[in-house]
């Protein structure tokens, strides 16, 4: 099953904009909140959308794995240091976690994060 993280950002950004005309206080305290949680601190802000990408692994959210590859990729995130997060979402996720690393990295790339090249694996002698 593939999907389309960049479609799915766009689509839950539309309603996100009816819930703002419809709850707009709810809205506006969690945008503060956002706000205050992601701004620069002793933890720079590509280390908080690591970290929130990673707890969007663990609750296998696919809105937050879209939302927050685009916003790695806007802040520059390397492939290594993505692959390095996947592998402690592994760790403490088990094979769930595995599965949502593999639709994570799929939104990476589709949000424009850079794309490893692909290693044939080696023909037996």
């Amino acid at each position: 099953m593939s999907t389309n993280f960049r479609a799915l950002a766009s689509d839950i950004s539309g309603t996100l904009a009816q819930l703002r005309a419809d709850i707009p206080d709810t809205m506006r305290g969690f945008g503060t909140l956002s706000q205050a949680a992601l701004r620069d601190g002793v933890l720079d802000r590509k280390t908080k959308e690591l970290i929130a990408m990673a707890i969007g692994i663990a609750a296998r959210c696919d809105a937050c794995l879209a939302f927050h590859a685009e916003a790695l990729v806007r802040l520059g995130c390397q492939r290594a240091e993505f692959e390095e997060m996947l592998s402690v979402s592994v760790y403490m996720g088990g094979g769930p976690a595995l599965m949502y690393a593999a639709r994570a990295l799929d939104a990476f790339e589709q949000c424009g994060g850079e794309h490893a090249q692909r290693r044939e694996a080696p023909t037996p002698a």
